[in-house]
């Protein structure tokens, strides 16, 4: 499905990515663990067309992506939940979840779609007419979700999904990730929450400092000292 292939990102003469590979497949949930400034936004705004490319390669189901112009990333069937949310906050949440079905693709299946999303955020239910702004941050966080689940992608990005967030809701959004992909949605998640984000991907990279300093499934990350004292406060 996604591939990347020795990534490298620049801002001016500094470079944010250094030779970053990973892949995910259809249907699978990869996590990106890592510090703050290790890159993971750079990284996942990449993949979403946000980002240009320096060098290596980005691909989608074997398509190149290195040349496509940022917007059209929608259309190979690609959404970002962005960090920090940016949502419309004088548009009503209806106004929100509607400019993420403006493909035309996804337009089609708009009524379906807004059903789905609001079997998976019944909270919304009644929050429809309301200023996304004037949404609590959980809620918030749930507008953007079905946001970019309105677009109807293959792929969903997702920039620290927990951020900022009360620990009751973080549990609840890491168990609608869940959901997502068990609905054959493949995700990548960018999070800090190392603990929860290994507790539901099935295969997780490690970024520091603009590199990808291990890979492998969450259990074997467990085992290696150094992550388990980095990121998980773990002495010895």
């Amino acid at each position: 499905m996604l591939e990347v292939e020795r990534l490298e990102v620049r801002y001016g003469a500094a470079t944010a990515l250094w030779d970053v590979s990973i892949r995910i497949a259809a249907g699978e949930l990869v996590c990106v663990v890592g510090p703050n400034g290790a890159g993971k936004t750079t990284l996942i705004d990449a993949i979403a067309g946000l980002n240009r490319i320096s060098a290596g390669r980005l691909a989608m189901d074997g398509r190149d992506l290195n040349h496509l112009p940022g917007h059209l990333f929608c259309d190979q069937g690609i959404a970002i939940v962005p960090e920090g949310r940016r949502l419309f906050v004088a548009m009503s949440v209806l106004e929100n979840l509607e400019l993420g079905s403006f493909r035309p693709a996804a337009r089609v299946a708009r009524q379906a779609s807004l059903e789905r999303v609001l079997e998976i955020f019944p909270a919304l239910k009644t929050r429809l007419a309301a200023p996304a702004g004037t949404l609590s941050g959980g809620q918030q966080q749930m507008v953007a979700i079905a946001r970019a689940l309105m677009a109807k992608p293959r792929l969903l990005l997702l920039d620290e999904p927990s951020l900022g967030l009360a620990p009751s809701i973080v549990l609840e959004m890491f168990r609608v990730i869940r959901e997502i992909n068990e609905s054959g949605v493949a995700v990548l998640l960018v999070e800090q929450n190392v603990a929860m984000a290994l507790e539901i991907a099935g295969r997780a990279y490690v970024l520091e400092e603009g590199r990808i300093i291990s890979e492998g499934s969450p259990a074997d990350l467990m085992n290696q000292p150094h992550i388990r004292r980095a990121y998980l406060g773990e002495s010895g």
